[in-house]
């Protein structure tokens, strides 16, 4: 591997940003694009339909409704750096698209509102950092707002999260009251003014700690006193910073600011690239691929059909493990058994497209898929062959049954719905015999319901009903020797198969599980598909 590979390879940075709904995530996610020069203006995120969006929501209904559905891939450059940012969605409908893109990141950014503390979504998405083992790092936001005890916003990231903090820095009072930061490194006081939206950072003042009397006439007597109180206290009591911990997903360093006013984004971006690691090695097949020792090679973590409703398109969007991409040369995609050349390569900000001849690992390109592939796809050089481990696939909660309204636009309805799927947003199910005439939905949130119609109808010309049903509890069937006509069930439970022709059972109950077991010798019930 050349050692320009090497250099391009160590000065990546892919993360993703994770949070609940609210927190504040898409706000900051355009703030580190302003530093970086990728935009101008940061936009609004919710407000009337005159308003300026959000660059990272780019899907019609997520405009409408103010909230990201689908994971947006965004890059740019800043301090000699090529950061990768995987925004995701934040509402927990949408949660399986989160749980795919952090398959694909190196590290996570978990924002957290300071007046609300840890909230279900980020329980949740963090316990997935946790089973990857990659670094947490925390900025608690909204802090221009009333803010909970900071000692006790620590205490619950702890307690509920299972993971020791580190304060980088330190506020100075919340809402109105907010002064700053103590940066505990440099021993000195960073002052908070409120700046005008959108704008970058304002004119930031540093004042020694031990210069009392300027520190005092900034952030006033009752909050100089009661931050010296505070420091004693945190040297004491936090845990001492070791990257390292940090590395191995053990400890979080923890900042403060506010997204929307612009302050501490920039002081924490800095201190993210610094801490967060280059391009971390990829288990598969045969073992650990380091990224900077093999050639190329990709996984597919997401398939996005109509990002560009003039082309009617489908992208593929590959996270690049190792070496270099090169658009000129072949590829083999492993699960397809073929050599090819990846058409179209991109790189996409937002909505923005810009064709890329080369890339490294680390980064995320998207690449023009008539129909090929599959998430969890491997693609590596030609001399090659190996499979990067799967992508977990999670059991829907819901189910609905989908009836056309127009029949006679059944092609297009097949075609769309079938798309849709492919991308791991839904699950379709077909009844056993009936084949595409009954259509089963299953999908993790409810909310995937309403995209479905508003995606089907807007992107495809189809309007449908859906019909909900009353099952809660899939199984995959795992004898392949199955007679499916013979299997001896309960009442409440249906016989279908999986778009791969994977035979399932759906059950209202989960005694019934039990039950059906208990009734059919051998038989073989899991909760995960297979490939």
């Amino acid at each position: 591997m050349s050692q320009d590979y090497t250099q391009e390879i160590n000065r990546r940075r892919t993360f993703a940003i994770i949070s609940h709904p609210d927190a504040g995530k898409t706000t900051l996610t355009e703030k580190f694009l302003l530093y970086g020069g990728a935009i101008n203006l940061a936009g609004s995120v919710k407000g009337k339909a005159t308003a300026r969006h959000a660059v990272s929501d780019w899907m019609e209904i997520e405009k409408e409704r103010g909230i990201s559905v689908t994971s947006s891939v965004l890059q740019f450059e800043y301090g000699g750096y090529c950061v990768n940012i995987l925004d995701t969605p934040g509402h927990q409908d949408f949660s399986e698209d989160t749980y795919r893109t952090l398959m694909a990141a190196d590290s996570a950014v978990m924002v957290i509102d300071a007046s609300k503390g840890v909230e279900a979504q980020t329980r949740k998405l963090f316990k997935v950092c946790v089973m990857r083992r990659i670094p947490i790092f925390t900025f608690i936001n909204k802090m221009d707002r009333d803010a909970n005890d900071t000692f006790e916003l620590l205490d619950e990231i702890e307690k509920e999260l299972g993971i020791a903090t580190c304060p980088v820095n330190w506020p100075i009072g919340s809402g109105k009251s907010f002064k700053g930061v103590f940066d505990r490194e440099k021993g000195c006081i960073l002052t908070y003014e409120d700046t005008q939206k959108g704008t970058r950072e304002g004119e930031t003042t540093e004042i020694a700690l031990k210069d009392g009397e300027t520190a005092r006439s900034f952030v006033g007597e009752e909050l100089y006193g009661r931050l010296l109180d505070e420091i004693e206290l945190l040297d004491g009591a936090s845990a001492e910073f070791d990257l390292g911990q940090v590395r191995k997903g053990e400890l979080t360093p923890v900042f403060f600011g506010s997204a929307l006013t612009n302050f501490g984004v920039e002081i924490f971006l800095q201190h993210f690239l610094e801490m967060a690691t280059p391009p971390l090695p990829r288990r598969a097949d045969i073992g650990e691929i380091v990224p900077a020792e093999r050639e190329f090679s990709a996984f597919v973590f997401k398939i996005q059909a109509n990002m560009n409703k003039a082309h009617r398109d489908r992208v593929a969007f590959m996270r690049i493990c190792s070496g270099k991409f090169d658009a000129s040369k072949e590829v083999r995609h492993v699960q397809g058994g073929r050599t090819l050349r990846l058409s179209q390569p991109q790189q996409i900000m937002a909505n923005e497209r810009k064709v890329v001849d080369e890339a490294y690992a680390g980064d995320i390109i998207g690449v023009f898929d008539p129909g090929i592939f599959s998430i969890g796809d491997t693609v590596c050089a030609p001399g090659e062959s190996f499979a990067y481990e799967g992508i977990p696939t999670f059991a829907p909660e819901h189910f609905a049954r989908v009836r056309q309204i127009d029949t006679m636009k059944r092609k297009q309805f097949v075609k769309g719905i079938t798309q849709i799927a492919q991308e791991g947003a839904i699950q379709i199910f077909q009844e056993l015999n009936y084949g595409m005439e009954e259509i089963i939905v299953g999908v993790v949130g409810v909310l995937q319901f309403d995209v479905l119609k508003y995606r089907l109808e807007n992107e495809y010309n189809v309007e449908i009903k859906l019909e909900n049903l009353p099952y809660e509890h899939i199984r995959w069937i795992e004898n392949r020797d199955i007679d499916m006509d013979r299997l001896t069930g309960t009442s409440d439970m249906k016989k279908v198969r999986d778009m791969k022709g994977n035979p399932l059972l759906l059950f209202v109950n989960a005694w019934s599980v039990g039950m059906t077991l208990d009734r059919n010798e051998g038989l073989i019930l899991s909760e995960f598909g297979r490939d």
